[in-house]
């Protein structure tokens, strides 16, 4: 089994309080908009606009071979498509939403 999580996101409504509170914690490192490790990025901090109903939370990012395959795999299992396929530079992403509440990311990473 490979990792399940190749990403993590946190969405917050408020992006440097979120910063220091992670710096001081853990020690991480934050630019803008990704938190980084000694070999480049491994989680987004992303500020939800004003306005947004959603939780400020964490949303895993779990890999997937075949993005669109898997978010119609998970809406037969259940889930809800929360935000469709986006295109990225360093591949696609779909959020889902499981049968119990709980948001993830769908990656597909390019080539």
């Amino acid at each position: 089994m490979s990792l399940p999580f190749v990403f993590m996101d946190l969405r917050t409504t408020d992006r440097e309080r979120s910063r220091s509170f992670y710096a001081a914690l853990f020690g991480w490192s934050a630019t803008e908009s990704l938190f980084m490790g000694d070999s480049g990025p491994w989680g987004g901090l992303t500020q939800l606009a004003d306005g947004d109903e959603r939780q400020p939370q964490w949303v895993p990012y779990v890999p997937v071979h075949d993005l669109d395959q898997a978010v119609a795999r998970a809406v037969e299992l259940g889930a809800t498509a929360n935000r469709p396929r986006v295109d990225l530079p360093q591949g696609s992403v779909a959020v889902i939403e499981d049968p119990a509440g709980a948001t993830v990311a769908l990656w597909e990473p390019k080539g």
